[in-house]
C-alpha cells in the first residue's frame, strides 16, 4: 500500500483546474489531436484491425467495420468527459491509439486517463510513452493534483505500463464492475503534483535521444527512472 503523509493542512492559495481543453498536444515522437470520428474513424479502425486481443479488457469493441466504430467514435464524443484523443505517431503519420481523460474532477484537482487502446503498430513504442507523457504533462501544468489511472486487476500489461510510467499502486477495488459478462476487480494507481517535477525528469532523460543506441534500443530503463519517484510498486509484479 501507499504511504500515507496523514496531512490535512490548508491548501492555501490553491485555485481549481480549468477542464481539459487542448486541441492537440505535440511532441517530439507524436501528436495527439481531440479525436473527430469523421477525420479519425477510419485509420484508428485500419490500426485496431490487426488484433482484437487489443479490446479484452474494454467494455466495447471489437468493432466489425469502419462504420461501426465511427459510430462508437460519435457516442463518446459528444459529452465533456471523457475527453478523446487521436494518437498519431510521427514516424508513421498514421493515427494508431487512442487515450482519454476521464472522472475529470477540477474542484478536487483529480484526473484520470483511461481508455487507452493501443494498435499493436503503436504498442511498444516511443511515441506511446510520449502520448502517456504528454497527457501527464498538460495535466499538472494545468494545475490538477492528482492523476489517475485504473485498470482491470487481471490486466498486469496495463499494471506493468502503469507502474513504468510512474503511478503508485494504491490497492485494488475488489468486485468493482461487470465488463463483458466477467467480474472485473479494479486496481488503482495514481502520482500527485509532489512528485511529477522528478517524474518529468524521469521522462525527459529516458526520451532524449542520448539514451537510445544506433539500432534505436533503450539505454535507461523508463521503470528504473520512475522507480525512484514512486511511493509504492505493486505487489502483483
Amino acid at each position: 500500500m501507499t504511504k500515507s503523509s496523514n496531512d490535512a493542512r490548508p491548501l492555501s492559495g490553491w485555485v481549481a483546474p480549468r477542464r481539459p481543453d487542448a486541441e492537440c498536444l505535440e511532441g517530439a515522437y507524436v501528436r495527439l489531436e481531440r479525436l473527430a470520428p469523421d477525420q479519425h474513424a477510419a485509420d484508428l479502425h485500419r490500426a485496431n484491425s490487426a488484433s482484437d486481443a487489443i479490446w479484452d479488457y474494454l467494455p466495447y469493441g471489437p468493432f466489425a467495420s469502419a462504420a461501426a466504430y465511427h459510430r462508437w467514435a460519435r457516442e463518446v464524443t459528444q459529452g465533456d468527459d471523457p475527453v478523446f484523443y487521436a494518437i498519431q505517431p510521427r514516424v508513421t503519420g498514421h493515427f494508431s491509439g487512442v487515450a482519454s481523460y476521464l472522472r475529470i474532477s477540477p474542484e478536487a484537482g483529480s484526473i484520470e486517463v483511461g481508455h487507452i487502446n493501443f494498435s499493436p503498430e503503436l504498442q511498444r513504442s516511443v511515441a506511446a510513452t510520449e502520448a502517456i507523457f504528454l497527457m501527464m504533462q498538460w495535466a499538472f501544468d494545468a494545475g490538477y493534483r492528482r492523476f489517475e489511472w485504473k485498470c482491470d486487476a487481471s490486466n498486469l500489461g496495463s499494471r506493468r505500463a502503469a507502474q513504468r510510467y510512474g503511478f503508485s499502486f494504491e490497492g485494488v477495488f475488489r468486485q468493482a464492475a461487470v465488463v463483458k459478462g466477467r467480474n472485473r476487480d479494479t486496481a488503482w494507481f495514481a502520482c500527485i503534483d509532489a512528485e511529477w517535477p522528478a517524474l518529468k525528469e524521469a521522462f525527459t532523460a529516458w526520451l532524449s535521444p542520448s539514451n537510445f543506441d544506433a539500432d534505436g534500443k533503450q539505454i535507461e530503463r523508463l521503470g528504473a527512472l520512475t522507480g525512484l519517484v514512486r511511493a509504492a510498486s505493486d505487489p502483483a509484479l
